[in-house]
C-alpha cells in the first residue's frame, strides 16, 4: 500500500485516541511505537471511514498478473476520493455553463469560478505562453480546479488528500509531460522538436548534448510530481509528530501547546492547497512555453 499521509486533523485526533487506549494498561510505548502507531492511520486502505457508520470495506479485485508482476488494481481511499472530486468538477463546470446560458451576469458560485477563470488566464496562460496558450486553457484550468479541490478535500471531516500520495502526483505529472512534448512539437513542428537535443552545439558534442537534453525532458515534471507530493505530506507529518509530542513526554498537561500549533498548521494548510495547485499549474505554463517559439508569445487573447 502507498502511505499516505494526508488524513484530516480529525482522523489524526483519532488516531491520538487509538494511541492511547493501546497505550493504556501496557507498558510506555517508545516514541517510535507511537509514531509507527499514528502513521498507521495515515495510510491507504481499502477502508472507507464514513460518519456514523464508521470503516467500510471498499470493492477488492483480483490481482492482474502481467510479465510476473502482480498488479493489484482494488479500489482504495485514494481512488475514491480521485473519482468524487472528478466528479465534483464535473458538477460545477456543468452548472456554471448552464448559469450563463440562462445569464450572462455571472452571480454567486458562477461569479467566484468566473474570477478564478480569469486569473488562470491573465496571470497564467497568457505571460507563459502569450495568446499560443488559450488552446491549452481547457487543460491548465482542469489542472488547476482537480488539484485544488484534492488539496481541499483533505482537510475536511473524513476526507483524505490524494495528492498526498506519490503514484497521484506521478500520474498528473506524466500528463504535465505529455502536454509539455505536445505542445512543442505542434509549434515546432517534429523536425526543430528533435533538433533542440542537439543544444545547437557542433555535431562532434552531440553524444554528449543529446543526453543531458534527453534527460532535461523528465527532470521537469519529476520536480512537478516530487514538489507537490512533498509539501501536501510535510504539513500532514509536523501535525502528527507535534501529537505525538503529548504521548512523548507521557503528560497531558502539555497538550494545548501542540494543540494550538496543530491548528495553526491547519490552517497553514489551507493556504498551502491554494498555492501548490497555483505553482503547478504555472510551472506546467511555464515548461509548456518553453517549447514554443518566441514570436508566437505576442501579447493579447
Amino acid at each position: 500500500m502507498m502511505v499516505e499521509h494526508s488524513d484530516t486533523l480529525h482522523q489524526v485526533v483519532t488516531a491520538v485516541a487509538d494511541t492511547a487506549h493501546a497505550a493504556s494498561g501496557h507498558e510506555a510505548m517508545t516514541p517510535g511505537e507511537i509514531f509507527g502507531h499514528l502513521l498507521k492511520h495515515l495510510q491507504n486502505s481499502n477502508e472507507l471511514a464514513l460518519p456514523f457508520v464508521g470503516n467500510v470495506e471498499l470493492p477488492k479485485f483480483p490481482p492482474i498478473h502481467i510479465g510476473g508482476v502482480a498488479i493489484d488494481l482494488s479500489i482504495t481511499k485514494h481512488v475514491v476520493f480521485l473519482l468524487f472530486c472528478g466528479m465534483l468538477l464535473t458538477v460545477s463546470a456543468i452548472l456554471a455553463a448552464r448559469a450563463y446560458r440562462k445569464s450572462l451576469v455571472p452571480r454567486g458560485f458562477v461569479n467566484l469560478l468566473e474570477t478564478v477563470v480569469s486569473f488562470v488566464i491573465d496571470d497564467i496562460a497568457l505571460p507563459s505562453m502569450g495568446k499560443a496558450g488559450m488552446k491549452y486553457v481547457p487543460y491548465l484550468l482542469t489542472t488547476f480546479f482537480y488539484i485544488l479541490l484534492m488539496n481541499l478535500i483533505g482537510l475536511v471531516p473524513y476526507g483524505a488528500t490524494a495528492t498526498g500520495n506519490i503514484m497521484v502526483t506521478a500520474g498528473l505529472a506524466i500528463v504535465a509531460f505529455v502536454m509539455i512534448q505536445f505542445s512543442a512539437i505542434r509549434a515546432q513542428g517534429m523536425k526543430h522538436y528533435l533538433a533542440h537535443l542537439t543544444g545547437g552545439v557542433p555535431w562532434p558534442l552531440w553524444p554528449i548534448m543529446i543526453p543531458i537534453e534527453f534527460l532535461s525532458l523528465f527532470t521537469k515534471p519529476f520536480a512537478l510530481c516530487i514538489r507537490l507530493f512533498a509539501n501536501m505530506t510535510g504539513g500532514h507529518i509536523v501535525v502528527v509528530s507535534l501529537i505525538g509530542l503529548i504521548f512523548v513526554f507521557h503528560s497531558y498537561l502539555i497538550a494545548p501547546a501542540p494543540l494550538i500549533l496543530v491548528i495553526g498548521i491547519d490552517m497553514l494548510e489551507l493556504l498551502v492547497a491554494f498555492i501548490q495547485a497555483y505553482v503547478f499549474t504555472t510551472l506546467t505554463a511555464l515548461f509548456m512555453g518553453i517549447g514554443i517559439p518566441s514570436e508566437e508569445h505576442s501579447e493579447g487573447h
